[in-house]
């Protein structure tokens, strides 16, 4: 299990902007190119969103699947990447005065990275959930101007 959190300067509505937008996956999510439509139309229930994974020099097609989508609280996603697995990724999202506070809960589901949910391989998951929430945290930052701006 691997959970991070993020206070992000802006309103959970500037939040679920970007996260509403398909086409900004990859600005905020780490390893991720040229995110396009699967099924349904995302963020809702079911909707999927493909694209490619970028694993140091290798490279293949990727997709996630809304699980859950209880704007402006919640968010739930399972990522299906190739070899390195399936995994059930969590967003908690929550005011915090004027910002945001988002909480980012990941358990792997099957494959390697499940196998592997242990020790080092955690350690690489903290390292790559604290850039994503920093990226995420940068692009609603920077989509929205701060208030009183």
């Amino acid at each position: 299990m691997t959970v991070r959190h993020q206070l992000i300067r802006r309103s959970p509505r500037a939040l679920w902007e970007v996260l509403n937008d398909a086409s900004r996956y990859h600005e905020w999510v780490v390893g991720t190119r040229s995110p396009h439509s699967g099924e349904g139309v995302w963020p809702a229930r079911g909707a999927t969103l493909r694209y490619t994974v970028r694993w140091g020099p290798k490279a293949f097609e990727a997709y996630t699947v809304v699980r859950r989508h209880q704007a402006p609280r919640a968010l739930e996603l399972e990522t299906h990447s190739g070899p390195l697995g399936a995994a059930r990724i969590a967003f908690d999202i929550r005011p915090w005065g004027e910002h945001t506070l988002v909480l980012l809960d990941e358990h792997p589901l099957r494959g390697a990275g499940s196998a592997l949910h242990r020790g080092a391989v955690d350690a690489l998951r903290q390292v790559r959930h604290r850039r994503m929430l920093a990226r995420l945290a940068r692009v609603v930052e920077g989509s929205v101007p701060a208030r009183g701006a």
